[in-house]
């Protein structure tokens, strides 16, 4: 497996750069996979979608569906896609520190 290494930060990612250990993420984490996706700076609005992915997944033991992602965060499809540019699927939920969604190419 693949090696991300960023700053002091260093996690084993598989070949999609998606964690293969998700219980390790935090701030420090979520921003070395931030800089995977050409994010350089977490915002608030950021952290807003990453904790409801995670809390979703927690919950429910999957990603949430990408219309329910945008009716309880109140971001239309077109926000998320200007912070996470490659969508909410490979980019969020990859910064966020989850394992790849079913169907994401």
């Amino acid at each position: 497996m693949p090696i991300l290494v960023h700053g002091d930060v260093t996690i084993e990612v598989d070949d999609d750069g998606f964690m293969v250990e998700p219980q390790r993420w935090d701030d420090r984490i979520a921003q070395a996979l931030a800089s995977t996706e050409g994010l350089e700076t977490l915002t608030e609005a950021h952290w807003t979608i990453m904790n409801y992915i995670r809390e979703y997944h927690a919950q429910f033991g999957v990603a949430p569906m990408v219309r329910k992602l945008c009716k309880d965060t109140g971001f239309k499809l077109k926000e998320i896609y200007e912070l996470f540019p490659s969508g909410p699927a490979r980019g969020a939920c990859k910064v966020a520190g989850l394992e790849k969604p079913t169907g994401c190419v």
